[in-house]
C-alpha cells in the first residue's frame, strides 16, 4: 500500500493519499475578509486540491469545520450551502476552536475518495 504525499515539506504535506482516500486541511487565503468569504475561499482551495488529485467535492466523505466564533456559524453555512455538491453532502461537524493564526476565522479538514 503506497502513501502519496502532495507537496511534502519538513513539517507537513499539502495533502496525503492512502488507499484511494484523500486527507486534506484547508485554510483561507483571504485573511482580511469575514467568515463567509473566508469559508468560500477555503472551499475553493479544497476544489483546487481535489482536482489536482483527480477527485472533486462530490467525493468528500467527511468534513470537520473549525470555527473561531460561534456567531459566524450562519455565515459559514451560507458559504457551505452555496458550495456543497447537491445530493452528495458529506458527514460534517463544526467545532468552535481557537486557531493558531489569529486572522483565521475558519479551517476545514476533509477526507475524500479519490
Amino acid at each position: 500500500m503506497t502513501i502519496e504525499r502532495l507537496d511534502p515539506e519538513h513539517r507537513m504535506s499539502e495533502a496525503v493519499v492512502h488507499n484511494d482516500t484523500i486527507y486534506y486541511t484547508s485554510v483561507p487565503e483571504n485573511l482580511d475578509e469575514d467568515a463567509e468569504a473566508q469559508t468560500a475561499n477555503a472551499l475553493a482551495v479544497i476544489d483546487r486540491v481535489l482536482t489536482r488529485l483527480g477527485s472533486d467535492k462530490s467525493r468528500i466523505l467527511d468534513a470537520t469545520i473549525f470555527l473561531v466564533h460561534k456567531e459566524d456559524f450562519a455565515a459559514m453555512n451560507r458559504a457551505w450551502d452555496a458550495w456543497v455538491s447537491p445530493g452528495n453532502a458529506p458527514v460534517r461537524c463544526t467545532v468552535q476552536a481557537g486557531l493558531m493564526k489569529p486572522e483565521y476565522l475558519v479551517e476545514i479538514k476533509i477526507v475524500a475518495a479519490k
